[in-house]
């Protein structure tokens, strides 16, 4: 199936409305399961310890192994994608992803949850990495930031019911069944990519690379300033994001008194204030610069920061003050995000999108994985994770700072 089997009425961006609403649902659908994957099981990270007889620290690390894993991930299915297109390792994937995920159902130490969890990471990874790409291979500057955000939409739902659904599965069940669900999510995404979604890198347009090409590719993309720092930007953006992600269920529970179903409350809320942002943003493309935009998330994502700061200094820290902080900071995430996203990536051929979608996804997991465990090396504190958030997020201004200036100095077409 083409693009051109899609039916009109035809968008501004030159592709019909069918198409585009077919691939903002596989795509979105695609790129949600191994988020959901992240977020699905969080509400259970205690009874997990205590069911497996570890500590709540050991249980964090099934949450790193996969983000570590995502990252190794997509530095190898990005460039199979380049050279055997995008279809081929998708499928191959999410079929172990599916298979994976009912391993998992049936762990029975925690050493062992986490090297299926790496694993599990390894293969989810060719989801985000190849729908990057494929969105590359359609669009670019402005309208790939219209569809990204539109797509955002439908992958930010994940996050969202993610730990509403856990807490409910682990009401009526044990801890395994939110595995068994996450197999089912994985079995029908990958259905969809099956039956829907085109390939879309031609043949004739596909790059065989050996070990040494790769390496100058890369080589290439780190020197390319137009490429690095939005990358940079994406991925310090992240990891201010994930060190809330991954430490405020203990947080919320063990520090500020919630129940599980109460955390996943709160985990909804700050995903409502991402979505916002994303839809924010989609109001704005067309009436502000891409760059403007990125200042101003970047300055409500500070503005989050800096309450979640100041309720602790004037000792005003309940479970209510915080998720307003937190819910700020979403906000402007949601802003950032598919912004500097879609700059880094309208600055690469589509020939190497693929390339270019692993690093900046390897990247991306790598801090996900690595920065919540450096801000909470002195343990899973409220203290700690502000810390880590405030340092994060002044280093995601300082990307947007230099996101900026290379684009005016050196102007890239649709990207203001």
């Amino acid at each position: 199936m083409s693009a051109a089997a899609f039916m009109p009425p035809v968008a501004a961006d030159g592709h019909s409305r069918r198409f585009i609403a077919t691939m903002v649902f596989v795509l979105g659908a695609l790129s949600a399961t191994a988020p959901i994957a992240i977020d699905l099981y969080l509400p259970a990270f205690p009874a997990m310890a205590d069911a497996l007889g570890t500590p709540e620290s050991r249980i964090q690390l099934t949450l790193t192994a996969m983000m570590i894993g995502m990252g190794l991930g997509q530095a190898v299915v990005g460039p199979l994608s380049d050279r055997f297109g995008r279809r081929k390792p998708l499928l191959i994937g999410m079929s172990v992803f599916t298979v994976v995920s009912l391993l998992c159902a049936v762990a029975t130490s925690a050493d062992l949850l986490i090297a299926l969890r790496f694993v599990q990471g390894l293969s989810g990874a060719a989801g985000v990495v190849v729908a990057r790409a494929v969105i590359r291979d359609h669009f670019a500057g402005d309208d790939m930031t219209r569809f990204t955000a539109k797509m955002m939409f439908v992958t930010m739902l994940a996050p969202m019911l993610g730990p509403i659904v856990g807490a409910q599965l682990i009401r009526f069940g044990p801890w395994p069944l939110i595995f068994l669900f996450m197999a089912a999510l994985s079995a029908l995404s990958t259905f969809l990519v099956w039956k829907y979604l085109p390939e879309s890198l031609p043949a004739e347009d596909r790059k065989s690379m050996t070990a040494r090409e790769f390496g100058s590719t890369v080589v290439t993309l780190v020197r390319d300033a137009h490429f690095i720092a939005p990358t940079i930007a994406v991925l310090m953006n992240f990891s201010m994001l994930f060190t809330y992600v991954s430490t405020f269920s203990f947080i919320s529970q063990n520090e500020l008194g919630a129940s599980a179903g109460f955390f996943s409350l709160l985990f909804a809320i700050g995903t409502l204030a991402l979505l916002a942002g994303n839809q924010a943003n989609m109001l704005m493309i067309d009436r502000t610069k891409s760059s403007s935009r990125m200042v101003v998330g970047m300055a409500i994502s500070l503005a989050g920061v800096a309450w979640i700061a100041g309720v602790q200094l004037f000792d005003a820290v309940n479970l209510w003050t915080i998720p307003v902080g937190i819910a700020v900071m979403m906000l402007g995430c949601g802003v950032v995000f598919p912004n500097a996203g879609a700059a880094a990536m309208s600055s690469q051929p589509p020939q190497i999108a693929g390339t270019a979608s692993a690093f900046m996804g390897a990247t991306q997991m790598a801090a996900g994985g690595v920065m919540p465990a450096l801000a909470t090396i002195g343990g899973v504190t409220l203290a700690n994770m502000t810390l880590g958030i405030g340092v994060y997020a002044l280093a995601t201004a300082a990307a947007v700072v230099w996101t900026i200036v290379v684009y005016r100095r050196d102007p890239v077409p649709g990207i203001a």
